[in-house]
């Protein structure tokens, strides 16, 4: 069944808040999956490193590291890392999957834990490696068209 979580799935929260981590490590928890938790993109950093969890949710705001730089830094280990980027700033930044790095990118609201575990569970049924960036993919199709026009 779909809405099952896969089994022995592991999630890494990352967040400086530590009420937040709380909750969403609780709702995750309860739908069966194993959650690993760090205060700071530098500890969520190690611990992606020795566990290797199947997604990562990250805070955008955070001290010393951003979720933008832990997101940079997890791409450079492993580019096929299932990350979610939750952030109060989405809409104000201009948040997008495109421009942060991430699967999913989630604005902190009422919706967000439906929204939280919906994208979890979507990503850990994805089968394929990450979609490049979109300019990467323009780009080559921008290649490619040019290649068969010759």
């Amino acid at each position: 069944m779909k809405s099952d979580p896969v089994p022995n799935s592991s999630i890494l929260l990352v967040d400086d808040n530590c009420d937040g981590l709380l909750v969403r490590k609780s709702l995750l928890q309860e739908l069966g999956y194993r959650v690993q938790s760090a205060c700071n993109g530098e500890e969520g950093l190690k611990l992606f490193e020795s566990s290797n969890p199947d997604v990562v949710v990250t805070d955008f705001r955070m001290p010393c590291m951003d979720g933008l730089e832990l997101i940079r830094r997890i791409r450079t280990l492993n580019p096929n890392a299932r990350i979610i980027l939750l952030s109060g700033f989405v809409d104000p930044l201009g948040f997008t999957e495109e421009n942060t790095g991430a699967d999913a990118v989630i604005a902190k609201s009422s919706n967000e834990p439906a929204q939280l575990v919906r994208w979890v569970k979507r990503l850990l049924n994805r089968t394929t490696s990450r979609k490049p960036p979109a300019t990467q993919t323009a780009a080559n199709a921008t290649r490619s068209s040019r290649a068969s026009n010759r």
